[in-house]
């Protein structure tokens, strides 16, 4: 796969994550903790009829066999389902996609601690200018009176985001370095997360307040927005570096205001639409150079 088919893979990702916030204020009767667990039930259910179809019944017997990279992986993807969808309920949008903004920065700061990454400076500035246009985008409404809580329990979001990436690039550099094609098989961790988090949730959501067409909905997030998007980025791992997925994953903000301006009538303001177009920009200017760079890394190995 080439690196700019799995960035355009991750940007696709980034797209059906996005649709969390509009399809949520169609929902008529399900709120909070009831909203986490169907939207984890359903994300379960679908991811476990793809992975037995995919890996049969060997795959019950590697999930208790598995390393503590799948464990520690399954952990995170719990904790970003469960603390994405709390938060929500506690304070505003705004305040929750800000906090989320310094994913970036804790992955590549944890890749270099952990991994020993170098990052190129300009995935450095790209990182900070995204980080500043989605504070451009919302940093108004954050500061009109969000609650604590919901700040810190959103905050759980990105660190868990971060340790996630740098697990799974470590499990594929583990793999790489024993000299396995397929190397340790990090799907099930979706599975995993989407498991606990249903487990965790399932006492607050009781009693159920969901009507079929809220079921409807929560099983379209399940599936079309956690499950298929989540398997593609855990296999992009292997293809992008930790901090470019955590920066991709940015767009999920500017795809957000997309999706309740077209499904909501939510029209962005000339804030959000300035954040956004350095958000995009950000993103646009790394690429443009890392192809720039793989290019001539390209011609310099072909020349005598």
């Amino acid at each position: 796969m080439t690196h700019q088919r799995a960035a355009a893979l991750m940007v696709l990702a980034t797209l059906m994550w996005s649709m969390a916030g509009v399809v949520t204020r169609h929902l008529d009767a399900a709120r909070s903790f009831e909203v986490t667990f169907w939207r984890s039930f359903f994300n379960a259910s679908m991811l476990t009829l793809v992975l037995v179809t995919m890996r049969g019944s060997g795959l019950w017997r590697g999930i208790a066999r598995a390393p503590w990279p799948l464990w520690a992986s399954g952990a995170c993807w719990a904790v970003m389902y469960t603390a994405f969808m709390v938060a929500m309920t506690l304070t505003t949008v705004a305040n929750v996609l800000v906090t989320m903004a310094i994913g970036p920065l804790i992955t590549a700061l944890f890749s270099r601690l952990f991994l020993g990454h170098r990052l190129p400076g300009r995935t450095w500035l790209a990182i900070v200018l995204a980080s500043l246009g989605i504070a451009w985008m919302f940093g108004r409404d954050a500061a009109s009176g969000a609650s604590f809580a919901g700040t810190l329990i959103g905050a759980f979001v990105p660190v868990a985001a971060a340790i996630n990436w740098t697990v799974l690039q470590f499990a594929s550099g583990t793999s790489a370095d024993s000299g396995s094609d397929e190397g340790i098989d990090m799907l099930p961790a979706v599975l995993i997360g989407a498991t606990l988090s249903a487990i965790v949730t399932l006492p607050f959501a009781y009693p159920f307040q969901a009507n079929a067409h809220d079921l409807g909905l929560l099983g379209l997030l399940g599936v079309a927005q956690l499950a298929i998007p989540c398997l593609l980025v855990v296999r992009l791992t292997r293809e992008l570096p930790a901090p470019e997925i955590s920066l991709l994953s940015l767009l999920e903000v500017v795809f957000g205001v997309t999706w309740a301006w077209l499904g909501a009538d939510e029209r962005p303001s000339s804030d959000t639409l300035i954040g956004g177009g350095l958000v995009i920009g950000a993103l646009v200017f790394n690429e443009l150079l890392g192809m720039g760079q793989r290019r001539r890394e390209r011609l310099s190995t072909v020349q005598p």
